[in-house]
């Protein structure tokens, strides 16, 4: 259920990942039949999956805020996840942004508050 991970970056209380979404992964299974889209919940849970062991060890997810879904995520595509801690409001900031042709296009972003 989780991406192809080509990529980790991890510079104090942020890492970046590039990710690619292959078409076969589980996410895509009757979301929606005709045209296959990410869904907003998969991405949640890579935050989670990716952001708690590396950036916010012991903590547990508590809440959504703020988030925007901007452009869909189809399969087969690349994406770049930046996930940023604040300790002191124990967030988890994520910005995924899908690259296509040498651009990167704003996919979604939020933050998850931890406790």
């Amino acid at each position: 259920m989780l991406p192809v991970e080509r990529s980790r970056q991890i510079q104090h209380n942020t890492v970046t990942l590039m990710l690619h979404v292959t078409a076969d992964l589980f996410w895509f299974q009757g979301h929606f039949p005709a045209l296959p889209i990410l869904p907003g919940v998969a991405q949640l849970n890579w935050v989670m999956h990716y952001g708690v062991p590396l950036l916010a060890a012991g903590k547990q997810f508590s809440a959504v805020e703020n988030i925007k879904f901007q452009q869909p995520v189809p399969p087969d595509s690349l994406l770049q996840l930046v996930i940023d801690w604040n300790a002191s409001t124990s967030r988890l900031g994520f910005r995924y942004s899908l690259l296509r042709d040498g651009d990167a296009v704003s996919a979604s972003s939020g933050k998850i508050q931890l406790c």
